[in-house]
């Protein structure tokens, strides 16, 4: 076979390593216990849209995963006693009827996050769940 053959095989062997490998990371990030789709942007222009992500629950963090990442390692981490809930929007657009809008703060840092009613009362839960003194985690 000429080499523009092997050339051509090659890089259609190298896309769908990188598929697979892609769909197995995110196969196995949204099936772990304590997992849930959250996605995240930076608080302040809802013209950004969301980073699309999923959000697992560790002791006393969460950590969260870039949905379209090969890294194995999360995007980003929040501390339970540094991480606080300032407020929340229903979303009422009729593609994301029963999601909310979460506004968060961790260090001085504003962000919001989007996700279901469940994974909000979850997340609300988890923070009330901190020790004696950090009761004022959620509004």
């Amino acid at each position: 076979m000429p080499a523009v053959v092997w050339g051509v095989l090659a890089v259609v062997v190298i896309v769908a390593l990188v598929l697979a490998l892609g769909a197995s990371r995110l196969r196995s990030l949204s099936h772990r216990v304590g997992s849930f789709p959250c996605h995240a942007r930076a608080a302040g222009n809802p013209r950004v849209a969301f980073t699309l992500g999923i959000a697992h629950y560790a002791v006393g963090r969460i950590d969260w995963y870039r949905c379209w990442s090969l890294s194995p390692r999360a995007a980003r981490t929040w501390l339970r006693d540094r991480l606080e809930v300032t407020g929340r929007v229903p979303l009422d657009q009729a593609d994301q009827a029963g999601q909310y809008l979460v506004r968060c703060r961790y260090d001085d840092i504003d962000f919001e996050l989007s996700m279901s009613a469940a994974a909000y009362a979850g997340l609300a839960s988890w923070l009330e769940a901190a020790p004696p003194g950090r009761r004022d985690l959620v509004l």
